[in-house]
Protein backbone atom coordinates (compact mmCIF):
# COMPACT_ATOMS: atom_id res chain seq x y z
CA UNK A 1 0.00 0.00 0.00
CA UNK A 2 1.47 2.87 -0.89
CA UNK A 3 0.00 5.99 1.21
CA UNK A 4 1.41 8.87 -1.24
CA UNK A 5 -0.33 7.10 -4.39
CA UNK A 6 -3.58 7.23 -2.63
CA UNK A 7 -3.46 10.81 -1.34
CA UNK A 8 -2.45 11.87 -4.91
CA UNK A 9 -4.96 9.65 -6.65
CA UNK A 10 -7.92 10.94 -3.72
CA UNK A 11 -7.46 14.39 -3.23
CA UNK A 12 -7.87 14.86 -7.50
CA UNK A 13 -4.38 15.34 -8.03
CA UNK A 14 -3.62 12.69 -11.10
CA UNK A 15 -6.48 11.37 -13.04
CA UNK A 16 -9.41 13.85 -11.62
CA UNK A 17 -12.85 12.70 -12.06
CA UNK A 18 -14.16 16.15 -12.29
CA UNK A 19 -15.32 18.38 -14.66
CA UNK A 20 -16.35 22.13 -12.87
CA UNK A 21 -14.28 24.09 -10.10
CA UNK A 22 -17.83 23.96 -7.76
CA UNK A 23 -17.47 20.39 -8.00
CA UNK A 24 -13.57 20.12 -6.83
CA UNK A 25 -14.80 22.55 -3.87
CA UNK A 26 -17.87 20.02 -2.52
CA UNK A 27 -16.15 17.08 -3.27
CA UNK A 28 -13.01 18.35 -0.86
CA UNK A 29 -15.44 19.88 1.74
CA UNK A 30 -13.74 23.14 2.38
CA UNK A 31 -10.08 24.47 0.97
CA UNK A 32 -7.72 26.37 2.31
CA UNK A 33 -7.64 29.66 0.12
CA UNK A 34 -5.21 32.08 1.91
CA UNK A 35 -3.64 33.15 -1.21
CA UNK A 36 -6.46 34.86 -3.40
CA UNK A 37 -4.77 34.59 -6.85
CA UNK A 38 -3.49 31.12 -6.34
CA UNK A 39 -6.81 29.72 -4.37
CA UNK A 40 -8.23 29.53 -8.70
CA UNK A 41 -5.03 27.23 -9.40
CA UNK A 42 -5.45 24.78 -6.12
CA UNK A 43 -8.99 24.33 -7.50
CA UNK A 44 -8.11 23.87 -11.15
CA UNK A 45 -5.66 21.46 -11.17
CA UNK A 46 -8.16 19.38 -9.54
CA UNK A 47 -10.25 19.10 -12.62
CA UNK A 48 -9.77 17.55 -15.96
CA UNK A 49 -9.52 20.46 -17.94
CA UNK A 50 -8.36 23.62 -15.68
CA UNK A 51 -9.47 27.36 -16.26
CA UNK A 52 -9.55 30.35 -14.81
CA UNK A 53 -12.99 31.54 -16.69
CA UNK A 54 -14.66 28.13 -15.23
CA UNK A 55 -13.95 29.04 -11.38
CA UNK A 56 -14.47 32.92 -12.00
CA UNK A 57 -17.53 31.66 -13.48
CA UNK A 58 -18.81 29.32 -10.62
CA UNK A 59 -17.27 31.75 -7.59
CA UNK A 60 -18.98 34.81 -9.00
CA UNK A 61 -22.24 32.65 -9.09
CA UNK A 62 -22.42 31.86 -5.57
CA UNK A 63 -21.50 28.10 -6.36
CA UNK A 64 -18.33 28.42 -4.30
CA UNK A 65 -17.85 30.67 -1.64
CA UNK A 66 -14.94 32.20 0.49
CA UNK A 67 -13.88 33.43 3.86
CA UNK A 68 -12.88 32.71 7.22
CA UNK A 69 -14.34 29.25 8.66
CA UNK A 70 -11.90 26.40 9.74
CA UNK A 71 -9.38 27.18 12.40
CA UNK A 72 -10.83 30.97 11.46
CA UNK A 73 -8.61 30.69 8.39
CA UNK A 74 -9.63 31.97 4.60
CA UNK A 75 -11.78 29.00 2.96
CA UNK A 76 -13.25 27.45 -0.17
CA UNK A 77 -16.63 26.27 0.59
CA UNK A 78 -20.12 25.23 -1.57
CA UNK A 79 -23.12 26.80 -1.92
CA UNK A 80 -24.32 23.76 -0.93
CA UNK A 81 -22.44 23.33 2.47
CA UNK A 82 -21.86 26.84 3.23
CA UNK A 83 -24.94 27.22 6.05
CA UNK A 84 -24.46 23.92 7.53
CA UNK A 85 -20.73 24.45 8.32
CA UNK A 86 -21.54 27.92 8.98
CA UNK A 87 -23.54 26.28 11.90
CA UNK A 88 -21.31 23.82 12.74
CA UNK A 89 -18.15 25.80 12.84
CA UNK A 90 -18.59 29.42 13.62
CA UNK A 91 -18.72 29.67 17.08
CA UNK A 92 -15.42 27.72 17.46
CA UNK A 93 -13.92 29.91 14.51
CA UNK A 94 -14.83 33.04 16.53
CA UNK A 95 -13.31 31.65 19.62
CA UNK A 96 -9.77 31.02 17.38
CA UNK A 97 -10.59 35.24 16.57
CA UNK A 98 -10.66 36.35 19.77
CA UNK A 99 -7.88 34.69 20.97
CA UNK A 100 -6.07 36.35 18.34
CA UNK A 101 -7.52 39.80 19.25
CA UNK A 102 -6.61 39.32 22.66
CA UNK A 103 -3.08 38.61 22.17
CA UNK A 104 -3.02 42.03 19.66
CA UNK A 105 -4.55 43.89 22.36
CA UNK A 106 -7.73 44.46 20.30
CA UNK A 107 -11.18 44.69 22.42
CA UNK A 108 -14.25 45.62 20.08
CA UNK A 109 -17.28 46.38 22.18
CA UNK A 110 -20.57 44.98 21.24
CA UNK A 111 -22.22 48.26 20.49
CA UNK A 112 -19.36 49.04 17.67
CA UNK A 113 -19.86 45.30 15.82
CA UNK A 114 -23.48 46.75 15.84
CA UNK A 115 -22.67 49.71 14.46
CA UNK A 116 -20.31 49.15 11.92
CA UNK A 117 -22.00 45.79 10.65
CA UNK A 118 -24.97 48.17 9.75
CA UNK A 119 -22.78 50.05 7.77
CA UNK A 120 -21.37 46.72 6.16
CA UNK A 121 -24.65 45.67 5.30
CA UNK A 122 -26.01 49.41 3.66
CA UNK A 123 -22.90 49.33 1.42
CA UNK A 124 -22.63 45.52 0.19
CA UNK A 125 -26.76 46.15 -0.63
CA UNK A 126 -26.24 49.37 -2.37
CA UNK A 127 -22.82 48.10 -4.46
CA UNK A 128 -23.54 44.09 -4.63
CA UNK A 129 -19.75 43.23 -4.29
CA UNK A 130 -17.79 45.51 -2.23
CA UNK A 131 -14.13 45.95 -1.69
CA UNK A 132 -12.40 46.78 1.27
CA UNK A 133 -11.93 50.47 0.49
CA UNK A 134 -15.28 50.75 -0.48
CA UNK A 135 -15.77 50.27 3.15
CA UNK A 136 -13.14 52.28 4.14
CA UNK A 137 -14.90 55.33 2.32
CA UNK A 138 -18.59 54.34 3.68
CA UNK A 139 -17.40 54.30 7.09
CA UNK A 140 -14.85 57.52 6.46
CA UNK A 141 -18.63 59.06 5.51
CA UNK A 142 -20.28 58.46 8.73
CA UNK A 143 -16.90 60.03 10.27
CA UNK A 144 -15.56 56.24 11.29
CA UNK A 145 -11.89 56.07 10.92
CA UNK A 146 -10.29 52.41 11.90
CA UNK A 147 -6.55 50.93 10.71
CA UNK A 148 -6.92 48.26 8.82
CA UNK A 149 -6.28 45.43 11.02
CA UNK A 150 -9.54 46.43 13.51
CA UNK A 151 -11.61 46.96 10.08
CA UNK A 152 -10.58 43.24 9.23
CA UNK A 153 -11.92 41.59 12.45
CA UNK A 154 -15.21 43.06 11.99
CA UNK A 155 -15.00 41.56 8.38
CA UNK A 156 -14.47 38.40 9.83
CA UNK A 157 -17.64 39.05 12.57
CA UNK A 158 -19.77 39.40 9.50
CA UNK A 159 -18.56 36.47 7.77
CA UNK A 160 -18.89 34.34 10.82
CA UNK A 161 -22.24 35.56 11.35
CA UNK A 162 -23.76 34.81 8.09
CA UNK A 163 -23.73 37.99 7.01
CA UNK A 164 -20.95 38.53 4.32
CA UNK A 165 -19.29 36.06 2.30
CA UNK A 166 -17.22 36.49 -0.92
CA UNK A 167 -18.21 38.87 -3.81
CA UNK A 168 -17.07 38.54 -7.30
CA UNK A 169 -13.94 37.67 -8.18
CA UNK A 170 -11.50 40.28 -9.02
CA UNK A 171 -7.61 40.03 -10.27
CA UNK A 172 -6.06 41.10 -7.53
CA UNK A 173 -8.66 42.23 -4.42
CA UNK A 174 -11.29 40.46 -2.30
CA UNK A 175 -14.66 41.60 -2.88
CA UNK A 176 -18.05 40.83 0.16
CA UNK A 177 -21.07 40.55 -1.21
CA UNK A 178 -24.06 40.15 1.30
CA UNK A 179 -24.63 36.67 1.81
CA UNK A 180 -28.10 36.21 2.21
CA UNK A 181 -28.16 37.58 -1.83
CA UNK A 182 -25.44 35.17 -2.60
CA UNK A 183 -26.04 31.94 -1.34
CA UNK A 184 -29.58 31.56 -2.33
CA UNK A 185 -30.50 27.94 -1.45
CA UNK A 186 -30.29 28.23 2.81
CA UNK A 187 -29.54 24.40 3.47
CA UNK A 188 -30.03 23.52 7.06
CA UNK A 189 -29.02 20.58 8.75
CA UNK A 190 -28.56 18.92 12.03
CA UNK A 191 -25.72 19.08 13.86
CA UNK A 192 -25.06 15.59 13.41
CA UNK A 193 -26.15 15.33 9.88
CA UNK A 194 -23.35 18.38 9.19
CA UNK A 195 -20.40 16.40 11.35
CA UNK A 196 -20.89 13.03 9.27
CA UNK A 197 -21.15 15.37 6.39
CA UNK A 198 -17.69 16.81 6.89
CA UNK A 199 -16.11 13.76 8.18
CA UNK A 200 -17.17 12.05 5.01
CA UNK A 201 -15.63 14.70 2.70
CA UNK A 202 -12.31 14.94 5.17
CA UNK A 203 -11.63 11.25 5.21
CA UNK A 204 -12.64 10.64 1.09
CA UNK A 205 -10.76 13.35 -0.26
CA UNK A 206 -7.86 13.12 1.55
CA UNK A 207 -6.73 9.68 2.86
CA UNK A 208 -5.12 7.93 4.53
CA UNK A 209 -5.51 10.36 7.39
CA UNK A 210 -5.48 10.12 10.61
CA UNK A 211 -7.99 11.20 13.55
CA UNK A 212 -4.82 13.98 14.84
CA UNK A 213 -5.40 14.94 11.00
CA UNK A 214 -9.33 15.70 11.12
CA UNK A 215 -8.69 17.27 14.77
CA UNK A 216 -6.20 19.72 12.79
CA UNK A 217 -7.75 20.00 9.43
CA UNK A 218 -11.72 21.05 10.92
CA UNK A 219 -10.97 23.07 13.77
CA UNK A 220 -13.36 21.20 16.11
CA UNK A 221 -12.78 19.51 19.47
CA UNK A 222 -11.65 15.65 19.31
CA UNK A 223 -15.57 14.82 20.69
CA UNK A 224 -16.89 16.15 17.57
CA UNK A 225 -14.47 14.96 15.52
CA UNK A 226 -14.99 11.20 17.09
CA UNK A 227 -19.01 11.97 16.71
CA UNK A 228 -18.09 12.54 13.22
CA UNK A 229 -16.32 9.39 12.26
CA UNK A 230 -18.44 7.72 14.58
CA UNK A 231 -21.96 8.49 12.56
CA UNK A 232 -19.80 6.88 9.40
CA UNK A 233 -20.47 3.27 10.90
CA UNK A 234 -18.41 0.58 8.60
CA UNK A 235 -17.96 3.62 5.91
CA UNK A 236 -14.45 3.92 7.77
CA UNK A 237 -11.86 1.41 8.77
CA UNK A 238 -8.47 1.86 10.46
CA UNK A 239 -5.32 0.20 9.09
CA UNK A 240 -1.82 0.14 10.64
CA UNK A 241 1.00 1.57 8.15
CA UNK A 242 4.53 0.84 8.25
CA UNK A 243 6.68 2.06 5.11
CA UNK A 244 10.12 3.38 4.93
CA UNK A 245 8.66 6.79 4.93
CA UNK A 246 6.81 6.52 8.20
CA UNK A 247 8.36 5.81 11.29
CA UNK A 248 7.08 4.45 13.92
CA UNK A 249 4.21 3.41 12.59
CA UNK A 250 0.90 4.63 11.94
CA UNK A 251 -2.89 4.51 12.23
CA UNK A 252 -4.57 5.36 9.16
CA UNK A 253 -8.21 5.51 8.14
CA UNK A 254 -9.31 5.00 4.64
CA UNK A 255 -13.52 5.18 3.34
CA UNK A 256 -14.83 2.15 1.68
CA UNK A 257 -14.63 3.96 -1.60
CA UNK A 258 -10.78 4.85 -1.26
CA UNK A 259 -9.92 5.11 -5.31
CA UNK A 260 -6.61 3.01 -5.81
CA UNK A 261 -6.03 2.75 -9.36
CA UNK A 262 -4.71 5.51 -11.81
CA UNK A 263 -1.27 6.41 -10.13
CA UNK A 264 1.58 6.60 -12.82
CA UNK A 265 5.07 7.69 -12.03
CA UNK A 266 7.36 10.37 -13.43
CA UNK A 267 4.50 12.93 -12.80
CA UNK A 268 5.72 16.46 -11.65
CA UNK A 269 2.70 18.61 -9.99
CA UNK A 270 3.18 22.78 -9.44
CA UNK A 271 1.51 23.04 -6.21
CA UNK A 272 0.09 26.50 -4.92
CA UNK A 273 0.88 27.79 -1.64
CA UNK A 274 -1.75 26.82 1.43
CA UNK A 275 -2.89 23.78 -0.66
CA UNK A 276 -4.58 21.42 0.95
CA UNK A 277 -2.17 18.57 0.02
CA UNK A 278 0.40 19.87 2.61
CA UNK A 279 -2.14 22.30 5.07
CA UNK A 280 -5.18 19.48 5.35
CA UNK A 281 -2.65 17.32 7.39
CA UNK A 282 -1.44 18.11 10.78
CA UNK A 283 1.51 15.48 10.16
CA UNK A 284 3.01 16.36 6.63
CA UNK A 285 6.06 13.81 6.60
CA UNK A 286 4.04 11.09 4.56
CA UNK A 287 4.96 13.47 1.46
CA UNK A 288 7.12 16.13 2.94
CA UNK A 289 10.85 14.89 4.46
CA UNK A 290 11.16 16.80 7.83
CA UNK A 291 14.80 17.59 6.84
CA UNK A 292 12.83 19.88 4.44
CA UNK A 293 9.82 21.06 5.86
CA UNK A 294 11.10 24.89 6.11
CA UNK A 295 11.56 25.07 2.68
CA UNK A 296 7.83 24.73 2.78
CA UNK A 297 6.36 26.38 5.22
CA UNK A 298 7.33 28.29 8.30
CA UNK A 299 6.53 28.33 12.07
CA UNK A 300 4.33 30.76 11.30
CA UNK A 301 1.80 29.49 9.01
CA UNK A 302 3.62 30.97 5.53
CA UNK A 303 3.30 28.26 2.67
CA UNK A 304 5.21 28.55 -0.13
CA UNK A 305 4.38 27.21 -3.73
CA UNK A 306 5.86 23.55 -4.02
CA UNK A 307 6.75 20.91 -6.52
CA UNK A 308 5.69 17.54 -6.38
CA UNK A 309 7.44 14.50 -8.25
CA UNK A 310 5.69 11.09 -7.78
CA UNK A 311 4.11 12.52 -4.85
CA UNK A 312 6.97 14.00 -2.89
CA UNK A 313 7.59 17.80 -2.28
CA UNK A 314 10.88 17.93 -3.62
CA UNK A 315 11.63 21.72 -4.64
CA UNK A 316 9.47 25.12 -5.17
CA UNK A 317 8.56 27.24 -7.97
CA UNK A 318 7.10 30.69 -8.87
CA UNK A 319 3.85 31.24 -9.97
CA UNK A 320 3.86 34.93 -11.28
CA UNK A 321 7.56 34.52 -12.99
CA UNK A 322 7.20 34.63 -17.03
CA UNK A 323 8.89 31.44 -17.71
CA UNK A 324 9.16 28.20 -15.81
CA UNK A 325 11.27 28.88 -12.70
CA UNK A 326 12.22 25.83 -10.18
CA UNK A 327 14.52 25.77 -7.35
CA UNK A 328 14.70 21.87 -6.38
CA UNK A 329 15.96 20.75 -2.97
CA UNK A 330 15.61 17.51 -2.64
CA UNK A 331 17.10 14.52 -5.05
CA UNK A 332 18.62 14.65 -8.74
CA UNK A 333 16.05 16.29 -11.04
CA UNK A 334 17.20 16.02 -14.47
CA UNK A 335 14.59 17.55 -16.28
CA UNK A 336 11.92 20.18 -17.16
CA UNK A 337 8.54 21.03 -15.95
CA UNK A 338 7.77 21.81 -19.51
CA UNK A 339 4.41 19.66 -19.49
CA UNK A 340 2.94 20.88 -16.00
CA UNK A 341 4.36 24.65 -16.51
CA UNK A 342 2.20 24.55 -19.68
CA UNK A 343 -0.96 23.57 -18.30
CA UNK A 344 -0.47 26.10 -15.43
CA UNK A 345 -0.07 28.71 -18.29
CA UNK A 346 -3.25 27.39 -20.60
CA UNK A 347 -5.46 27.33 -17.21
CA UNK A 348 -4.42 31.10 -17.15
CA UNK A 349 -6.00 31.56 -20.80
CA UNK A 350 -9.01 29.53 -21.06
Amino acid sequence: MNPIALRLLNQQLICPQFDKPEEVVNYMGAIQAQEYRLMRWGVAMRTKKPSVKAFKQAYDSGQIIRLHLLRGTWQLVSAEDYWPLLDLCSAKALAVIKGWMRSNNISIPEEEVTEIREILVRTAAEKSSVTKEDFVQALAEKDIHMDEHRLSYHLRYAELSGTLCSGDLLPMKATYALAADKVKNRNKMNRDATLAMLARKFFRSRQPVTLEDFVWWSGLNINDCRRGMELLGDYLHVETVCTPCLQPRREFYFTADCRTRGFRKGRYLLIPPYDEYLIGYKSRDVVLSPDYSHKAHNNSGIFQPIIAHDGVICGNWSPFAKDCQAAFFMGEHDTDLREEWTRYKKFQEK
